[in-house]
């Protein structure tokens, strides 16, 4: 749990012209902090693709300490903003691009865009690491938190850790993945004990992420239809993803960061973290995929000192 009151604490919605469908769409935001008060404001990229922002509320923490002003969004077809989900298969429909300028109008709306920093989570890392290859001239720092250099490879270490996995539970992913039946209970209990060792190992799990994997079994749109039915199975339009190439091409000041026990793994992130000519990688030893959550307070720390140089 997280207090707010210490601070302001807004929530609106921003209209997003999508030049593709007739339907009006908003993207839904809240904000800790005071956008007018003089600090740099921290716009929080949460991942998925398809989950919601409530897991990132906790960089509020940041406002109470040092004054940030923290902007959580969900994106298009997530949580509290617009949901489409007769564009559920939609691969030329749910773009990497159709995020990006959805930022950009984020941004702008709240009158930012010239001052800024990003922090980007898991997907939300490869978004923030795709907006900062364009130089845009307001970004002043960047934190890629868990996040790939590639899907690829993301598959190749996802499937390395599974076979790690107790022999029942690997034997159920693998028949209801050739059989098609990824929908089935039995085949998300597997993927619960997957998550368990790699994406979140507090137990009982925040009720904040729970909420995330509320809303993504909700409307399961844009992670099926970007991602798959699991980390692994990764069948969507992601599944070419890569930033490598055009890492070096990031002039914002950097940080890089993932857990121990990350499904995020160190192999995922080094193609990422050479290619970057002035980076420095943080590693949590406690923690999987949200370091946020499982060592709050060293995370916080790291943060913002990091924002403050």
């Amino acid at each position: 749990m997280f207090s707010t009151s210490s601070f302001t604490t807004i929530e609106s919605e921003v209209p997003l012209h999508v030049p593709s469908i007739a339907k009006p769409c908003k993207t839904w935001y809240r904000v800790f902090g005071d956008l007018k008060s003089g600090n740099r404001p921290l716009i929080a990229l949460h991942g998925g693709p398809g989950c919601s922002s409530d897991y990132l509320y906790v960089l509020s923490d940041l406002t109470a300490a040092n004054g940030t002003p923290v902007v959580v969004y969900d994106q298009l077809g997530n949580g509290r903003s617009t949901h489409l989900p007769e564009k559920k298969g939609d691969t030329t429909f749910w773009t990497e691009q159709l995020f990006l300028d959805e930022l950009d109008n984020l941004l702008t709306h709240l009158g930012i865009q010239n001052d800024y920093d990003l922090l980007g989570h898991s997907w939300g890392g490869m978004l923030a690491a795709r907006h900062a290859v364009s130089k845009p001239a307001g970004l002043k720092h960047l934190i890629i938190a868990s996040s790939p250099s590639g899907m690829r490879l993301w598959v190749e270490e996802q499937n390395r850790l599974r076979t790690y996995l107790p022999q029942d539970v690997q034997a159920a992913l693998n028949k209801h993945e050739e059989a098609g039946t990824t929908d089935s209970k039995e085949y998300e209990e597997a993927v619960a004990v997957f998550y368990d060792r790699h994406l979140c190992r507090l137990k009982p799990m925040p009720s904040d992420v729970v909420a995330v994997l509320d809303w993504i079994a909700k409307d399961p749109t844009v992670y099926h239809t970007m991602n798959g039915p699991s980390e692994f199975h990764v069948i969507g339009s992601l599944k070419d993803w890569t930033i490598t190439n055009d890492a070096h091409k990031i002039e914002a000041s950097l940080r890089m960061t993932n857990g121990r026990y990350d499904e995020a793994t160190d192999n995922v992130l080094f193609p990422m973290f050479k290619a970057i000519p002035h980076v420095k990688w943080v590693q949590f030893s406690d923690s999987s995929h949200m370091p946020h959550q499982e060592e709050r307070g060293r995370y916080m720390i790291v943060v913002a000192e990091f924002l403050a140089n």
